[in-house]
């Protein structure tokens, strides 16, 4: 796994040739017990790396289509997993715990319900008030900019430009870690206020 903006961030990818870009699995190292979020298939390098750093105590879901290799995981790392509630009657299976606004699956995370994208109920974390981490509505394809899920995978556009807007807001916000593109390792508030002015 690479290390990212932080000592307590990991991330593996896979890169999608449709898209021309990488999926990006997001683990967070934290005291509480470690943190992987929409994981993708682990190489074993990967999977030794992650059981060096402690293994795994939670995943977390952004949405029905980022379960990716989650059911594997799951069975070697014993974490409980976390989904979108807004998703819960119709998710491809069942979790442990279902997350919705401002709810905090472990202390250090605020969680975010993105509405507009194309699966209801999307989330987004925000981790020491500091690393926002998305699942698709907000993404990357370009290196340093921050771009919105096409329109036409888009529920509801107007729901997701306000959704987009909020996160904006936070000026908090140094980092943007996407599960589809290019992480933005600096100045994520000011990226995210780029991408809302552009909507």
């Amino acid at each position: 796994m690479k290390k990212l903006h932080r000592s307590d961030f990991f991330s593996w990818s896979v890169f999608n040739e449709e898209r021309n870009i990488d999926f990006n699995g997001t683990l967070w190292v934290s005291p509480l017990g470690n943190v992987l979020i929409d994981p993708l298939p682990l190489i074993e390098h990967d999977k030794k790396h992650l059981e060096n750093l402690g293994g795994a105590a939670h995943l977390i879901i952004t949405n029905s289509d980022h379960v990716r290799d989650t059911a594997k995981i799951l069975s070697f790392t014993g974490a409980k997993c976390w989904g979108p509630s807004a998703e819960k009657e119709h998710f491809p299976f069942a979790c442990d715990g279902w997350l919705g606004e401002e709810e905090q699956p472990i202390k250090g995370i605020e969680v975010f319900s993105l509405n507009g994208s194309k699966t209801t109920g999307e989330l987004a974390l925000l981790i020491d008030e500091k690393t926002l981490v998305t699942g698709d509505l907000i993404r990357a394809h370009e290196g340093g900019r921050l771009c919105m899920l096409p329109d036409a995978k888009l529920k509801n556009r107007e729901f997701a430009v306000e959704s987009i807007k909020r996160m904006a807001s936070i000026k908090s916000i140094q980092a943007v870690i996407p599960g589809d593109g290019w992480p933005v390792f600096q100045n994520g508030h000011e990226a995210l206020l780029a991408l809302s002015e552009e909507l």
